[in-house]
């Protein structure tokens, strides 16, 4: 999973880019709605509070549509068919973890 770290990364997200492998995904903030308009492929939403609880996840949102959730914080887009795979779920609490590279590897 990736972070979005500008404006115009969270503007962008997923749209122009290839569909997200297995595991893969982007998690955009702050961010509490999404649209798929010019995405060629389905994406899971799973939205997730300020307390990193999952508030709500939409499964296979299709090309050209909206969607949003009250009291989000962060959005995370991932390839159709990934939140349930993963287990992502309402009422879930889950933790983010910023990876580190070390020298070498």
């Amino acid at each position: 999973m990736r972070r979005t770290e500008t404006a115009w990364e969270r503007t962008r997200g997923l749209l122009g880019s290839p569909a997200p492998g297995r595991g893969q995904g982007l998690l955009i903030a702050p961010c509490n709605s999404v649209h798929t308009m010019g995405m060629s492929y389905a994406l899971d939403v799973v939205f997730i509070n300020r307390l990193w609880r999952v508030v709500k996840v939409v499964h296979v949102l299709s090309p050209w549509r909206f969607t949003a959730a009250l009291g989000a914080r962060f959005t995370l887009e991932m390839a159709g068919g990934e939140a349930d795979r993963l287990g992502f779920a309402a009422g879930r609490l889950l933790r983010w973890e910023e990876a580190s590279c070390k020298s070498g590897q």
